[in-house]
């Protein structure tokens, strides 16, 4: 038919990692890090030393900057609802640090080969989810890549008594999470065609929905949180085992109680598993004690590369509870999933 546009490639088909799948695994990041010279300075209030989730700088007795960067190819194939997704994950690291996001500036890489109109879908989607958020984004960077990508630098402020770390948790300490997990298995059944309707609307919800809520909750100092840090390319164990070697205690995680995605289970269990999610259990699983004859799939959901996943606090265990109930009253439904204790700093999953 005349005028009829050419059908574009599926956004995922060109993408060789799905969403936080893509970030370099911890394995080889941890000494490409240990290189670098460490920066040493009383305004650094948080560098890369502990793996946080964020740079924190101190500007005046009363006033910090937080400051971020996120961006990685592809998670869907629909480009209005991958910007948004990309958008809500970059900002997620400032709430993360108990800060408050200001505005941001655009990160994109893009082909030739696309219609700008897809490029323009990605874009108004990343300024509808910071405008949801409060913020606007003021520029940002282009180049031209075969592989698409897009995320946002985000900077924000934190009152430097006020920043909570990913070091800060102390025995006793009950850990909470706010999102379910399996984003990467749900986003590699996607992107390999296999996806049901309705765990496609699912996930794409869950990866586009803001940790605003959770994270002025635990910045709102209603109740003590001792460490907080948010899951996504290093799964939930990665994510943990850089708490607890942050704080040098041990972890117990009760896997009957980690939330996750409806469907991913059984994903697992066939194959339907992302590269990192692999990388994140091979770096790991030295640190990790597991139930006996736990199965292979359920360590691999334990290990899943999130993206824009939820947010993970250490709570004083007398504090659980008035935790849970804030959660609740901000439309977050969040779970104990374990806790903290004395040891060396390796994880048990009961």
């Amino acid at each position: 038919m005349a005028g009829k546009r050419p059908a574009l490639p599926r956004l995922t088909s060109l993408s060789s990692c799905a969403g936080c799948a893509a970030k370099l695994g911890p394995g080889s990041l941890g000494p490409l890090l240990a290189g670098l010279p460490k920066v040493r300075s009383p305004r650094a209030l948080v560098g890369f030393e502990t793996r946080d989730d964020a740079a924190v700088w101190k500007l005046t007795p009363e006033l910090a900057v937080v400051e971020t960067v996120d961006f990685f190819p592809p998670v869907l194939d629909d480009p209005y609802a991958y910007g948004q997704v990309a958008a809500a994950n970059a900002m997620s690291d400032v709430w993360a640090m108990g800060g408050k996001p200001l505005f941001a500036l655009n990160v994109v890489a893009f082909p030739d080969t696309l219609p700008q109109r897809v490029l323009k879908a990605i874009l108004a989607g990343g300024a509808d989810k910071a405008a949801e958020a409060g913020i606007p984004i003021l520029g940002g960077h282009s180049v031209r890549s075969a592989e698409p990508k897009y995320g946002l630098a985000v900077t924000g402020v934190v009152h430097p008594k006020h920043v909570l770390t990913n070091a800060g948790g102390k025995p006793g300490d009950v850990l909470l999470l706010t999102k379910p997990l399996g984003t990467g298995i749900a986003t590699t059944a996607i992107k390999r065609g296999l996806a049901s309707k309705s765990l496609t609307a699912q996930v794409t919800a869950q990866m586009a929905e803001l940790n605003r809520a959770a994270g002025e909750v635990f910045a709102s100092r209603r109740f003590p949180v001792h460490a907080l840090t948010d899951v996504t390319g290093f799964g939930l164990l990665g994510h943990l085992l850089e708490l607890v070697q942050g704080a040098k205690v041990g972890a117990v995680v009760e896997l009957e109680a980690v939330p996750l995605i409806p469907g991913v289970a059984a994903l697992a269990a066939s194959g339907v598993v992302p590269g990192g999610t692999k990388s994140n259990l091979d770096h790991v699983k030295r640190f990790v004690r597991f139930a006996e004859g736990l199965p292979d799939d359920a360590k691999l959901v334990l290990a899943d590369a999130q993206t824009n996943g939820g947010l993970l606090a250490a709570v004083p265990r007398q504090h659980g509870r008035a935790a849970l109930k804030a959660l609740d009253r901000a439309g977050v439904d969040a779970m104990v999933i374990g806790g903290l204790v004395a040891g060396p700093a390796r994880i048990d999953v009961l």
